[in-house]
């Protein structure tokens, strides 16, 4: 439930900070005191998209602050999101003029998505022209398998389907039908067939692109020995100049230790030597063959078209190769298999829709029942001639692929409220007193059922009056027994049943509109119920007024 509202610069509320009761709360108040900027704050700090609109004229941001009494399924959500549970709720959310704004829950920042997640279960809103909880479809389905207990049949649904979803993999690693087996072999064939014949070797590419780069460059590279070999062994080369220079190192080695340098010299003699002939047989060896070239050329792009195909290396083509031999061993004995699988998956099909049709028939029962009772709660709304039918799409076995973990039903509420209209999806129904009686019908039989904390009802009671206005605020005092209220209403019989009634009024100071939220106390309270009987406060208002509330305390009694 919703405990205490903080609002800041929205719309004519400069400050508000309201209390609220578990019960009932009535707001009430001329037209255009600002009763509805009170919801739309609840709104906006719900999650709701905001506009610069809706700051106070003057001031750069807005802001609103509320607590939530907490349950466990709600403090296991926030755990769930890393949040820090509490037994109380706080939400705040700002919005600037700059477009920017922030939210966050128990202090912690989180986002747009997360904060709607958070509330979507907290609030209920309706109005004359919105949609609620129950008027999407989506939903119905959900609440009437929560009234209906059918958790064990869709546990058997889910069961089936997870077995169907496990046979149809298995299928498809087959590869399908005889002839759709016998076309994916051919492909792994002619696959593992190329990869073979091939007969890659690590480090091949490597090798046969440095083999390529020296023949494109042989003429470069022959140049470049000769010179090479000119400069060592030609006349007055350094073969040359070493040997005239180990004869005068020896010249003079009767003059001295000098023969460590000769032997060195003669040791780089035979260096020189060794490398002159290596140099020679490298450049006899460099014999160009065009062919060769070819061949070279033609292996490169063979191994660049393998991993074209089959991976970026070596080693991804080697792991195709082992996965399309063991695809192609499968396929090659799968016939049987594939046999087996086929009639297993028939069978499970059979056992879905077995168990699709045991789910649909317990929601069926379950629907014509909860039907009649919210077809009474309307009875006594004033709606004699109301009929509320749960609708359900048809399906036969063929349709079980379509099967989800809801089973296959389709299902949507349809509502009359004249003896001979029509039923109509509950989103089609045009007139707003009907859908405010239908959906406070409703929501008396699923106060204790549908997980939300707080209803907020704005102006519900239009198009009512006299004995119908009674019968309302009674639904109201028995929803609100449950689940807590936050009505915006005009009519006197409902605010006399409030529990908790707040005054909504306009005021001016200096050359500034303000909106004022006011908690009534017993006199306020007498007063505001005689302005919404009359118009005024004379004696026969007020007297009106206490009988309003006496009756009122009598009923809760």
């Amino acid at each position: 439930m919703l405990k205490s509202l903080s609002i800041r610069n929205i719309a004519l509320i400069d400050r508000a900070d309201i209390e609220f009761s578990e019960g009932l709360n009535v707001l009430s108040g001329e037209t255009g005191a600002g009763k509805s900027v009170i919801l739309d704050s609840i709104d906006f700090v719900l999650g709701a998209k905001a506009d610069k609109s809706m700051i106070r004229f003057g001031q750069a941001e807005c802001s609103v602050r509320a607590e939530f009494s907490a349950d466990e399924e709600l403090n296991a959500l926030l755990e769930e999101l890393d949040l820090e549970p509490d037994e109380t709720l706080v939400l705040s959310r700002k919005f600037g003029q700059d477009g920017k704004g922030s939210a966050k829950v128990n202090g912690c920042t989180v986002s747009a998505t997360m904060l709607r997640r958070i509330t979507s279960r907290l609030v209920d809103v309706h109005g004359q022209s919105e949609h609620f909880f129950l008027l999407k479809e989506s939903n119905q389905l959900r609440l009437l398998d929560r009234i209906a207990g059918v958790e064990r049949e869709k546990a058997k649904v889910s069961e089936l389907l997870s077995a169907r979803k496990e046979l149809i993999n298995s299928l498809s690693l087959l590869g399908g039908d005889e002839s759709e087996r016998s076309r994916r072999l051919d492909i792994l064939r002619f696959q593992i067939g190329e990869i073979e014949r091939a007969g890659l070797k690590k480090g091949e590419e490597e090798s046969l692109l440095a083999l390529r780069t020296k023949y494109q460059n042989a003429e470069k590279i022959l140049e470049g020995l000769s010179a090479a070999r000119a400069y060592l062994a030609e006349d007055g080369g350094a073969t040359d100049s070493a040997n005239s220079a180990l004869r005068a190192l020896r010249s003079i080695a009767r003059f001295g230790d000098y023969n460590e340098l000769c032997e060195r010299l003669e040791n780089a003699l035979a260096e020189l030597d060794d490398l002159g002939g290596e140099i020679e047989s490298l450049a006899a060896e460099l014999d160009v063959d065009e062919e060769e070239l070819g061949r070279v050329e033609s292996r490169i792009d063979e191994i660049r078209s393998l991993k074209k195909k089959y991976g970026g290396s070596e080693e991804e083509i080697d792991r195709f190769l082992q996965n399309a031999r063991e695809e192609r061993d499968l396929l090659e004995n799968s016939g049987a298999r594939y046999e087996k699988l086929t009639a297993e998956l028939a069978s499970t099909d059979d056992a879905l829709y077995s168990a699709c049709v045991a789910l649909t028939n317990a929601r069926k029962a379950c629907a014509a029942a909860w039907t009649k009772r919210v077809t009474k709660e309307l009875e006594t709304l004033n709606i004699s001639s109301a009929r509320f039918e749960v609708e359900f799409d048809g399906y036969t076995r063929d349709d079980v692929s379509k099967a989800t973990a809801e089973g296959l039903d389709g299902v949507r509420f349809l509502f009359s409220a004249n003896a001979g209209e029509p039923l109509k999806e509950l989103g089609k129904i045009i007139s707003g007193g009907e859908m405010s009686r239908f959906m406070l019908a409703v929501k008396a039989q699923l106060s204790s059922m549908n997980g939300i904390g707080t209803y907020i009802f704005d102006e519900i009671d239009a198009g009512i009056g006299g004995k119908t206005a009674k019968v309302v605020a009674e639904k109201f005092v028995k929803i609100s027994q449950t689940t807590q209220i936050i009505a915006v209403s005009h009519l006197a019989q409902i605010a006399a049943a409030a529990d908790r009634q707040f005054l909504i009024e306009k005021t001016e100071a200096g050359d500034k509109t303000y909106t004022r939220v006011h908690a009534l106390n017993g006199e306020e309270r007498r007063a505001e119920l005689a302005r919404l009987l009359s118009g005024d406060t004379g004696e026969l208002s007020l007297s009106h007024a206490d009988q309003l509330l006496e009756e009122a305390k009598k009923y809760k009694k």
